[in-house]
């Protein structure tokens, strides 16, 4: 068995792509390519790097004896720099070229994990999973999803976040179509501070159609106004969208 062989066989084991190998060394994945091929082989920095992350020995390597070699240190595993964790896993099985899922961790780097499931330090996919989410259905520090978007940072037609961009928008700070936060701008927004395009609800509210303890609109309630007269404006001021969200529009007022 040679030594592109050997290697092939070592980055199997240890559940690394060529892209997860090189990234731990510093090279490109070309790099790697070549050397499993044979048409190019490490220097001695790259070949002791990759016999203390394989933990073999460097005869190992090289000639094909001397399986084993002594753990290094514990400090060693600590600091060394070809040592950093990391974890990949891709099924077999695609789905419009992409894997069903794809999981990518490492302890530095985006780590990019693209799949239909998707998780990651970044996650691309239908269902993403990360510090950075971009998909239909995303959850991460920073979430983009077109259809559902949970995360520090959230966009999508439906937002939950600390800062909420959407359709629908939930956040502490929340902007979009209806929102409710402790910040809340839209078209229809209810929170602390509200400012809508139609109807605002809130503490502080400021709309056409403003419902609030501070209320500053063409047309303003209280919030202890008369819960008939409340919900007759806001079936008027809300009569082009679905019945649902007059009602929310109205639970809103009353409870707020």
């Amino acid at each position: 068995m040679g030594f592109q062989q050997r290697l092939y066989e070592l980055r199997k084991q240890s559940g690394l792509s060529q892209e997860g190998l090189a990234s731990l060394l510093g090279v490109t994945r070309q790099a790697v390519q070549k050397w499993e091929s044979g048409s190019s082989r490490p220097d001695m920095d790259n070949l002791a790097a990759l016999a203390r992350y394989f933990n073999v020995s460097l005869d190992y390597l090289v000639t094909g004896q001397e399986r084993t070699a002594p753990p290094p240190a514990a400090t060693t595993i600590i600091h060394n720099h070809y040592s950093r964790w990391h974890y990949e896993y891709k099924s077999s099985r695609t789905l419009f070229g992409l894997p069903l899922i794809h999981i990518r961790l490492g302890e530095r780097g985006l780590c990019t994990a693209r799949g239909i499931i998707a998780i990651g330090n970044c996650a691309v996919g239908a269902l993403s999973i990360g510090g950075f989410s971009f998909g239909l259905v995303s959850v991460g520090g920073l979430s983009l999803g077109l259809l559902f978007s949970l995360g520090g940072w959230a966009v999508g037609a439906l937002a939950i976040g600390g800062l909420a961009l959407g359709l629908l928008a939930f956040g502490g700070v929340a902007a979009g179509f209806f929102s409710l936060g402790g910040c809340a701008f839209g078209v229809y927004a209810a929170g602390g501070a509200a400012a809508a395009s139609k109807i605002a609800i809130g503490g502080a509210a400021s709309a056409p159609l403003a419902i609030g303890q501070m209320a500053e609109g063409a047309l303003t309630f209280g919030l202890g106004a008369d819960p008939a007269a409340v919900a007759a404006a806001i079936r008027q001021a809300a009569d082009r969208v679905p019945r649902v969200f007059q009602e929310l529009l109205i639970f809103l007022a009353r409870h707020w």
